[in-house]
Order: C-alpha cells, then structure tokens, then sequence
C-alpha cells in the first residue's frame, strides 16, 4: 500500500525522457495510469517508425550507388580481358 510512485522513481533516473515521466505523473494523479500507458507506448511507437523510414530513406540511395560499384566492377573485369586480347590480336 505504501511506498514511492513510479514517476517519482523514474525521475531519479536520467535514462527516461522528462516527457515520459510527466505523462506518467498525469496519469498517476487522474487514476489512468493504464491509459496513459497506452498513449506514451503509441508515442514512441510513432517515433520509432518515424525514424526508421528516415533511416530507409537514407538506406536505398546508399544501396543503389553500392550495387552500381559492384556491378560496374564485375563489367569492367568481364570485358577488360577481351578488350586487352584485341590488342595483342591487333599488334600481331
């Protein structure tokens, strides 16, 4: 029955966002805690899939000039030979 709010707990912490343990307070004072629980998890969740589709978006242009390197390298190595053999075919 007795003992230290959770917020109050968190607050201590510096790992948790100054936001989350607000929300928390507020949901502690109104009786809601469960619902607010709820909005802070919706929060981060929205943040988190913020961040990855930046991190996406930064990913695929990274990707493609990779994957040019690479093909354009395995191109160069294919022909070179061949353009290196008609050389030799030429001086002779």
């Amino acid at each position: 029955e007795k003992g230290e709010p959770l917020s109050s707990a968190m607050l201590t912490q510096t790992v948790f966002p100054i936001m989350l343990v607000r929300m928390l307070q507020a949901g502690e004072k109104t009786g809601k805690i469960d619902e607010m629980m709820d909005s802070i998890a919706d929060f981060y969740e929205d943040e988190v899939e913020t961040m990855l589709a930046g991190l996406t978006s930064l990913l695929e242009p990274l990707l493609m000039v990779f994957l040019g390197v690479v093909i354009g390298g395995i191109v160069l190595c294919m022909f070179l030979p061949i353009f290196k053999m008609g050389e030799v075919v030429g001086q002779g």
